[in-house]
């Protein structure tokens, strides 16, 4: 049993082809949110892989998990951008990593049922819809660049999704930004100058953060869906390693090393990070549940974050092939939302949920702005206090949200 356990704890080529192919899978979305909120993709591999492992350091390694870009800070990283500048918002996603410590204290000492009782689906699915829609404009903005490559990588996507099945379900991003390509270079639209200039091997582009309390106040907020994202995704792959997480490290420590690795990305100059449950998905068809393996992809996509030509690659993908996969990415985030409420068995025919939820969907659609002097609170953000808020004050009780499923 020694020997068997030692060889799964190796380096062997056996795992190191395994832990590439989970990296694989995480590929296409990890560097694609960077690409998006103009970020060099080398940074978010580099904290990827960095932060994963300081995940797996924190919940004594027992957990599958790999740590990747999170998509619902995308829009508030764009709108905090034009607002505070990029390193400010840095300090923001340092502050987002501190929300989810915090978090972890409460449910160390108060359990899970103060997170359920504060972010019930009321609020987390029309926050989850406006992560998503907020960006739909965004998304034809790009894609109308070049209606063929964008309607080619959508298209590519959607098909993988729907009519695919293994591991090649499980990348649907990727797919799209490979057909796209293609499609691109048959046009003649790509430019390879940023291959050219790119060195072999180099640190990526560090942005160190600058304080702002407006960046800092403007992202905060939008931690709550991340953080019931994660419980559930804890509750998904204890249930594909049949191992309660939960309790063993403890959801504490999952936490903890999530909010952890962000702040980390912060630091960099990165994006936030997230449980990825394309990994999962990965993991439940392969049956490798071993948390070594993941610590190769981790290690293997901080190699990646050295090789300049690999960044320099990711950058000359068109904006088109960006645009073409984002049409379907926001809705498909949009749709979470939906399923969040169906999922949770939220009755809609009460007033008051109706009411939580028409108000959230308002305030963070229409932009709307809140301002204290120097302080301000909006999209996103203010979505998502605003819905605490009435869950907290309206009479009745919302139906909590179905994290273990």
């Amino acid at each position: 049993m020694d020997s068997i356990r030692n060889s799964q704890n190796q380096f062997t080529p056996k795992n190191m082809v395994l832990g590439v192919q989970f990296l694989f899978v995480a590929f296409g979305a990890t560097v694609l949110v960077p690409l998006l909120v103009g970020i060099d993709p080398a940074v978010a591999l580099f904290t990827a892989g960095i932060g994963t492992l300081l995940f797996h350091l924190i919940t004594k390694g027992m957990v599958p998990v790999f740590l990747g870009s999170s998509f619902a800070f995308i829009a508030p990283i764009i709108e905090s951008t034009k607002l505070y500048g990029l390193p400010g918002t840095f300090s923001g996603i340092i502050a987002v990593g501190l929300v989810y410590a915090i978090v972890s204290a409460l449910v160390k000492l108060r359990g899970l049922t103060f997170v359920e009782r504060l972010f019930p689906s009321t609020v987390v699915g029309p926050v989850i819809m406006i992560i998503g829609l907020s960006l739909a404009s965004t998304a034809v903005d790009m894609a109308k660049t070049n209606w063929i490559i964008a309607s080619c990588s959508l298209l590519a996507a959607i098909i993988v999704v729907i009519f695919t099945k293994g591991m090649i379900k499980l990348i649907p991003i990727f797919i799209g930004i490979v057909v796209g390509y293609v499609i691109g270079l048959f046009l003649g639209v790509i430019d390879f100058t940023p291959i050219k200039e790119a060195s072999w091997i180099g640190l990526p582009a560090f942005t160190a953060p600058k304080f702002s309390w407006g960046a800092i106040s403007y992202m905060i907020p939008v931690a709550v869906a991340p953080i019931i994202e994660h419980v559930g995704d804890m509750y998904a792959i204890g249930g594909v390693a049949e191992k309660n997480f939960i309790e063993k490290p403890g959801l504490h420590r999952t936490l903890l090393g999530d909010g952890i690795a962000s702040s980390l990305a912060g630091f960099f100059g990165g994006v936030p990070n997230t449980t990825y449950s394309e990994v999962t998905g990965a993991i439940s068809l392969t049956k490798v549940t071993n948390p070594f393996i993941l610590r190769i992809s981790a290690v293997t996509a901080v190699a990646f974050s050295l090789i300049g030509k690999i960044s320099g690659f990711l950058k000359t993908i068109p904006q088109a092939v960006l645009g073409g996969i984002m049409l379907l990415l926001f809705g498909l985030i949009a749709s979470i939302g939906i399923k969040t409420l169906i999922d949770s068995k939220t009755d809609m025919t009460k007033t008051r949920n109706q009411v939580i939820v028409s108000v959230v969907l308002t305030v963070g659609i229409g932009g709307a702005v809140v301002s204290w002097g120097n302080f301000s609170l909006a999209g996103i953000g203010l979505a998502a206090v605003v819905g605490i808020i009435l869950n907290l004050i309206l009479p009745g009780e919302s139906k909590q949200v179905a994290v273990n499923q």
